[in-house]
């Protein structure tokens, strides 16, 4: 059994990223640019956006967030993406999800242009992920590929199983592991004899968004496990059925504990498993910034030969 680190990675490619950075500066001035725009107060999304500004000042990136009341309108992020879509500064541009209830998020995010789409939402970009012919891929699933090609874990010809089925995570996913000759079953709330088909996975990714959904009984031997859930415990009665005794202080020290999809007790089976958290989080947050680079050098490229 090992654990995938998560941070170890994310450092690595920041380092290399900002290698990247300082170079774009000297040749030009050119300084990539990232806008989120976040609609609402979400407490999760509130502390992801903060993450992701923090991560962008520490490495030379131009970060701006705009801020919509829950009350906004579609027409009004509408009128904020377009703002963003002609502003020659930005590179990147990034809608916050989830959007308020009110709010059709495809209305939204079919508005961002093709070319400064950072997270891959957009049809055109999610048809090059199947056909495997994007530069760059969505935040979460790409950072899934850097661990698992970072401790050489080659998921060509592994029974790989996605659990969760969003477009956010779960498709993609299971779009870029079926590019790398996985065999790949995306399952969902409808699966039928989800635990079986489970328990023949090599590869498991869980994005279900339930704390400990994913238990030993139906983890196979040796598998690896990609955890990419993200759950808060916040009562004591609910520590026990999902926490182990050893992150009890821990508990008791901050208020809460987050979690993941997968319960601990399946780690002890698995030959490889990401933590949470400190597994695939600090990808994602790093993975966008790797993307608002590859998208302003893409600008740069499209500039110079036009």
């Amino acid at each position: 059994m090992s654990v995938l680190d998560g941070k170890t990675v994310a450092e690595k490619i920041q380092v290399e990223l900002g290698t990247e950075i300082e170079k774009l500066k000297g040749e030009g001035g050119i300084v990539p640019g990232l806008t989120v725009i976040m609609a609402g107060d979400d407490p999760a999304s509130r502390a992801y956006v903060n993450s992701k500004s923090k991560l962008a000042e520490k490495m030379g990136i131009r970060s701006k967030l705009v801020k919509l009341p829950e009350t906004t309108t579609a027409e009004e992020v509408i009128q904020t993406v377009e703002a963003a879509n002609s502003d020659p500064l930005v590179h990147a541009i990034l809608v916050q999800m989830p959007l308020p209830r009110h709010i059709d998020h495809w209305k939204i995010l079919d508005r961002i242009l093709p070319e400064k789409d950072v997270d891959c939402f957009h049809p055109t970009n999610q048809g090059l992920i199947l056909q495997n012919r994007s530069r760059i891929f969505p935040c979460t699933p790409c950072g899934v590929m850097k661990i698992l090609d970072h401790y050489g874990l080659d998921p060509a010809g592994l029974n790989a199983v996605v659990a969760g089925r969003s477009f956010l995570v779960g498709k993609p996913m299971a779009a870029m592991l079926s590019n790398r000759n996985a065999t790949v079953t995306l399952c969902h709330s409808r699966t039928v004899n989800l635990e079986g088909i489970l328990r023949e996975a090599d590869l498991i990714v869980a994005a279900v968004g339930k704390p400990a959904f994913i238990t030993a009984e139906m983890v196979k031997p040796g598998a690896i496990l990609i955890d990419v859930g993200i759950n808060r415990i916040d009562k004591e009665e609910d520590f026990a059925n999902f926490c182990p005794p050893s992150r009890y202080e821990v508990f008791k020290k901050k208020g809460y504990l987050l979690i993941g999809d997968i319960h601990f007790q399946a780690f002890a089976k698995a030959g490889h498993y990401t933590p949470v958290p400190g597994g695939v989080g600090p990808l994602t947050v790093t993975m966008l910034m790797s993307n608002t680079v590859e998208l302003c050098k893409r600008s740069i490229s499209v500039t110079r030969d036009a």
